[in-house]
Parts: C-alpha cells; structure tokens; sequence
C-alpha cells in the first residue's frame, strides 16, 4: 500500500553498519520502526539499531520498537520467562532484552527512552526520542 505522503519503508540489516540502509543519510529519519527482533537476534543487532537509529533520526525522531522485554531485571509473567528461556535454549545469544539496557544504549547513541506501553500478549512498545 503506497500512501501519498509517505516514503516506501527502507529495510535495514541492523547486523550491518547504517552506511548499507540504503544509501540514508544522517539526521534524515523521522522514524526507525522494529518489531519483535531483539528477542531472536544477537545483541549486536540490538546495537545495531541503536547505533543507526542515534545517527539517522532527525533531532526529535523516533524509534519504535515492539516486542517482549525485561524490565529493569524482571521478566513477568511465566509465561514470558518460560519464552526467554526456551529462546535461550536455542540459541544461547537468543532472549528477552532488558530495558534497563535500552535506556544504556539509547543514552549512548544520543536518545532517550520516552515512553513503555503495555501491549497485548505481554509485549510492550517501547518509544524512543533522539535529542
């Protein structure tokens, strides 16, 4: 679906520096949207995000992300620790990312964690905001 005021989506490998998305230019995103990654990639990729994300977005620019996390060291409910660990099981560089842990990589690549949204399912969107 095209909408008139919005540009086609630029798919990023966040496993790659953010000189491959596609030719972006820094300061140009007004949003980098990622749902249910963090949890089934390894951390660089989570890096990688944040890292592109820091140099992409315009000042005020977001980054949505969206899936199941840790907060501050805690998982809940049992359902989402049994999640983590059977994520962990298969791949050891696999599981729930703590949010404590974003807010450390949003701060280092110039953002801050905005907002934490209850959403169905045990997930939550997580709103990020570049200074």
């Amino acid at each position: 679906m095209q909408v008139p005021n919005m540009l086609p989506p630029i798919y990023l490998d966040v496993s790659q520096g953010w000189e491959t998305w596609g030719g972006t230019q820094p300061a140009t995103l007004d949003l980098v949207v990622s749902i249910n990654m963090m949890h089934i990639s390894e951390l660089r990729c989570t890096e990688g995000l944040f890292k592109g994300a820091g140099v992409l977005l315009k000042p005020g620019g977001v980054l949505f992300t969206y899936g199941p996390y840790a907060v501050d060291g805690q998982i809940s409910p049992q359902s989402n620790v049994e999640f983590d660990r059977s994520l962990r099981q298969s791949n050891p560089a696999w599981g729930l990312r703590d949010t404590a842990l974003l807010r450390q990589l949003a701060e280092a690549n110039g953002m801050r964690l905005e907002r934490m949204v209850d959403m169905p399912a045990n997930n939550k969107s997580l709103i990020f905001r570049k200074l």
